[in-house]
């Protein structure tokens, strides 16, 4: 060997035994959040100064089947699609076919909110900012629970019904139904639907070859992973059919994606090429992660990360984390959690996906992945930050989660034949409430999966769902007076449970009898 060659290797020796340790570090990061919460299967890539350095798989597909997680690999990203939604429009923007100050009403003319002054001067980027007067999560039951039969054109006629929480613009409020909403903008501006814009406007330009939205077949794409729950010790996979439908909420949460291509998103926004950068302009990228509306700033975050401001831009989140500035978003549905983080300023980031109940598996390597970055010298690890949360749920006081429900029992026909009947919401649309093998049976006309039983707990009532306990909902009914008909209201059984489950918004009354 010359000395010419031997020179290269000794320069070359220093990077490869950092980018070895780097890897190693990662995977033990890894390994650590995957042992302690048990975790079915998970996907890792980090990118530092525009490059991928580190990728990692692991785990199962679906639990027990044998089939590993790999890069390619597809994951519900969930919330993540928001970030794509207003990619897609920004590209609209820069073609000239919409906006961002436009008025919502100028594409979608039957858009209303329940304030007429709202409607006039909801504009396309207020779609965006989660500040429209909506309550958190108003609406959801219209996208979630799946499968249920609620169409875009509902979630548009049923906003006009729902009351606001607070007033225009004056805070932040995370909802989903206005990126819905957002979506058909897209749509109406781009002149063809959501599911073909995106494919066309935002996958193919940036070789997103993997991500899916709209109606396609698991077994033709192949390497899916199932969602799954946590039922004891085990995880149980959460069953889906081949053929998957087009969804309501693919705007909003919708889209699929592996790892390799989420990585390929990621680079495009730290590190964009010549040709990515005239897919969308510098001006609309700065527009979209841009600070848009203030989110008020947790004790954890600033005990945690030393966090002044955080931020709403349109589809992502922003803070300062131990000084410098990070970018990101999560994505949560039943049985699959993700994020992506960006630190634009160093070109550097991450990204995972988990197929299984996992919050605060998230939470923690989220954490110590951006403490990689921003406090390298901070040496409390994946155990230091799960027993800080474990003992964070310990101090909460005790919530409707702990209430005893052993000694409820079905509640008979007959004591609740005053009750029964077809009852009505403007927005959620018709449930009945009728005798069925001497019990009374509750189901939703347009989301089959809110079927149950009426439990009597002492003196109240609550429906138990057939298909998960974890949303049921108390009944509290109304006599008739004044001249209204009866009425029905509902209420989360834990008031801490999950913001989708926005019983609290519905006002029933009783339109008609049994059938």
């Amino acid at each position: 060997m010359g000395w010419g060659a031997l020179a290269f290797l000794l320069l070359l020796a220093p990077p490869v035994a950092a980018a070895q340790s780097a890897s190693r570090a990662y995977d033990k990061i890894v390994d650590a959040v995957v042992a302690r919460y048990h975790l079915p299967g998970i996907a890792v890539g980090v990118v530092e100064n525009g490059q991928v350095v580190y990728t990692r798989t692991a785990g199962e597909t679906v639990a027990g089947s044998g089939q590993p997680v790999t890069p390619r690999t597809l994951f519900k990203i969930a919330s993540n699609s928001k970030a794509m939604t207003t990619a897609l429009l920004g590209r609209l923007v820069d073609q000239g076919k919409l906006r961002w100050d436009d008025p919502v009403t100028k594409y979608l003319p039957q858009f209303r909110m329940n304030d007429p002054w709202v409607t006039a001067n909801m504009r396309v980027a207020d779609l965006l900012t989660h500040s429209s007067g909506l309550p958190e999560g108003g609406g959801d039951l219209m996208l979630w629970p799946e499968p249920n039969t609620f169409t875009r054109a509902d979630i548009i006629h049923g906003l006009a019904f729902i009351k606001p929480g607070y007033s225009f613009r004056s805070q932040y409020q995370y909802d989903n139904l206005l990126y819905v909403v957002a979506g058909e903008v897209a749509a109406a501006a781009g002149g063809a639907p959501y599911e073909t814009l995106m494919r066309r406007e935002v996958f193919a330009p940036l070789g997103l070859d993997r991500c899916q939205v709209g109606a396609w077949n698991r077994d033709e794409v192949g390497d899916v992973a199932a969602p799954h729950r946590r039922e004891g010790e085990r995880n149980v996979a959460m069953p889906e059919a081949a053929a998957i439908p087009a969804i309501t909420s693919a705007a909003a949460g919708g889209i699929r994606c592996d790892l390799t291509d989420m990585l390929s998103w990621a680079r495009n926004w730290l590190a964009p090429t010549h040709a990515q950068l005239q897919w969308l302009s510098p001006v609309q990228r700065d527009v979209l992660q841009a600070p848009h509306m203030l989110i008020p700033v947790s004790a954890q975050r600033r005990a945690w990360d030393h966090t002044h401001v955080m931020a709403y831009g349109y589809g992502w989140r922003m803070a300062d984390a131990d000084g410098q500035w990070s970018v990101w978003h999560t994505g949560t549905l039943n049985g699959m959690y993700s994020m992506l983080a960006l630190l634009p300023d160093r070109d550097s980031g991450f990204v995972f996906m988990i197929n299984g109940d996992a919050g605060d598996a998230r939470t923690v390597l989220g954490e110590v992945l951006m403490k990689h970055f921003t406090a390298p010298g901070d040496h409390r690890g994946v155990d230091w930050y799960a027993d800080a949360l474990e003992q964070r749920a310990k101090q909460k006081p005790a919530a409707a989660s702990a209430i005893d429900t052993s000694r409820q029992q079905p509640a008979s026909a007959a004591e609740l034949a005053r009750w029964s009947g077809q009852y009505r919401d403007p927005w959620f649309g018709d449930v009945m409430l009728c005798p069925r093998d001497g019990a009374m049976h509750f189901a939703a006309a347009k989301s089959p999966t809110l079927a149950g039983t009426v439990m009597r707990l002492g003196s109240r009532y609550l429906v138990h769902w057939d298909d998960s306990a974890d949303l049921d909902a108390w009944l509290d009914f109304q006599a008739a007076s004044g001249g209204q008909p009866i009425g029905l209201r509902m209420a989360k059984l834990d008031p801490l449970g999950d913001f989708s489950s926005d019983y609290e918004d519905l006002d029933f009354q009783r339109v008609g009898s049994c059938r």
